[in-house]
């Protein structure tokens, strides 16, 4: 943290800035005395920032009154803690129904969306036990569920696996996944562990002394970090684990017909040197084909593309780079396809082992 010397005081978030689009899972990353916590309990005013503005869409956090304020955080923003915060002489159902109650809820609708809610995170029949009958991880779940059935826009997670064991911690990670492709609610994730910030997040703060030293991909943060803490900070990640298929992949072109004459394959394909043509079969992947496979074609009479290029399999875009290591190191390339199972792009051996094998720091270069 900063210290201003004329004022005595200790400066916990400084400059910081950055907007977080509707349903992404934004994750504000920092060792101890970093300032994330301190910057998640500015956002809903737990700590009263001292400058700045936060807007929730249109409204204005900063300048809400008293009402306005515990409006924001009944309806519009939910927050998970390290340390569960449940209510012991109440069972789990009634404290995922507190937050419904205070809002005055009727009893039925309250009932039905903690029982939803605790279905989601997996404590179905769960609901009449105290929370001292349940494990750690259980106990996050039964406060991820409280946070949930509140309904609100926008959940905040202030260090929310932490305390668990890193079995029950990675299941949670990939839970709390999960429910967010099934309901798609915006989330800040605060966490000082690199891995779970770099496995969840769509983008990633990392802070240190209160500011914001990169916000970016994990794919942006690990390849070009923007400063040499930055690449201190993210040289022993395990890039296999964390880098995907669609942080290396490149853009294809197809043509559906391993039988395509090399003359027309060519006339499909960029000018771009790393171009490349996919050749499938009704749909399917068979055999990539790259510009230099083309035009070399040429000069050797060969007419068809079937026995050109590599080749390929289709893997999903999500698809970590360690298990398509496999593929790579046996010369094959990698079609990747999106979640609709559409041609999304495309990566060679070199794609694929390179990226991995990257560990370099390259300071940017400034703009003038």
């Amino acid at each position: 943290m900063l210290f201003r010397s004329k004022t005595k005081n200790v400066v916990g978030v400084v400059d910081v800035s950055f907007d977080v689009n509707p349903g992404e899972i934004f994750v504000v990353m920092g060792l101890s005395g970093s300032g994330k916590s301190t910057l998640i309990r500015c956002i809903n005013r737990l700590y009263e920032p001292t400058a700045g503005n936060i807007y929730f869409e249109d409204t204005n956090v900063t300048a809400a009154s008293s009402d306005e304020l515990r409006e924001i955080r009944r309806s519009k923003v939910s927050m998970v803690f390290q340390h569960f915060s449940l209510l012991p002489h109440k069972s789990v159902l009634d404290n995922v129904e507190y937050g419904l109650k205070v809002r005055n809820v009727a009893e039925d609708e309250r009932t039905s969306r903690a029982e939803e809610a605790l279905d989601l995170v997996g404590l179905g029949g769960w609901g009449n036990y105290r929370p001292d009958n349940l494990s750690g991880g259980m106990r996050q779940r039964v406060g991820l569920a409280r946070a949930l059935a509140a309904g609100t826009d926008i959940l905040l997670m202030d260090e929310a696996f932490s305390a668990l064991d890193p079995l029950i911690k990675r299941d949670m990670q990939d839970e709390l996944l999960n429910i967010h492709d099934k309901l798609g609610v915006t989330i800040v994730f605060i966490t000082h562990d690199l891995n779970e910030a770099l496995k969840i997040g769509e983008r990633t703060a990392i802070m240190r002394d209160g500011r914001v030293e990169q916000i970016g991909s994990a794919t942006s943060i690990i390849n070009t970090p923007s400063s040499e803490y930055v690449h201190d900070f993210t040289r022993d990640v395990d890039r296999g684990r964390v880098l995907t298929l669609w942080s290396v992949m490149r853009p294809i072109n197809t043509i559906d017909n391993p039988e395509c004459k090399v003359e027309d394959a060519l006339k499909s394909i960029s000018d771009d040197d790393d171009a490349c043509c996919v050749i499938t079969r009704d749909g399917e992947p068979e055999r990539c084909v790259s510009r230099e496979d083309l035009t070399n074609a040429l000069d050797t009479g060969v007419t068809t593309c079937e026995e050109l290029g590599t080749p390929t399999q289709a893997a999903p875009t999500s698809t970590v780079l360690m298990d398509a290591f496999a593929a790579a190191s046996e010369g094959r390339c990698l079609t990747a396809v999106d979640r609709r199972s559409r041609l999304a792009g495309h990566a060679d051996p070199t794609d694929i082992i390179g990226a991995l094998l990257q560990n370099d720091f390259v300071a940017p270069v400034p703009v003038n």
